[in-house]
């Protein structure tokens, strides 16, 4: 029998990104959206250490990946803070009511 390999990790990472990018089209409400991003950006995660596992370029996966958490956290404080910020000016998170901010 054979073990995990890089396909197999590289498949999750599919499966999380397209997961990610699905959530992102069909939810209506901001919550889901930022959900959906988190989705994506793990599903790069993986493949981030996936490849720097198995292959021999050099890529320093890992540190990418701990990059990106950190840059996700930021964006997830971010973006909660905007849309409560939203919710208590419209009394809703749907991100279709939002076509009062088009510049």
């Amino acid at each position: 029998m054979e073990g995990v390999g890089l396909n197999d990790y590289l498949l999750v990472g599919a499966v999380l990104f397209v997961a990610g990018v699905v959530c992102m089209a069909t939810k209506r409400n901001a919550i889901g959206v930022l959900m959906g991003v988190e989705l994506v950006l793990n599903g790069a995660n993986v493949n981030f250490v996936a490849f720097a596992h198995y292959t021999s370029l050099g890529l320093d996966g890992q540190i990418v990946s701990l990059f990106v958490i950190v840059l996700a956290a930021a964006e997830a404080a971010v973006a909660l803070a905007i849309a409560l910020n939203f919710y208590n000016n419209h009394l809703t998170i749907d991100v279709d009511k939002a076509n009062d901010l088009q510049g």
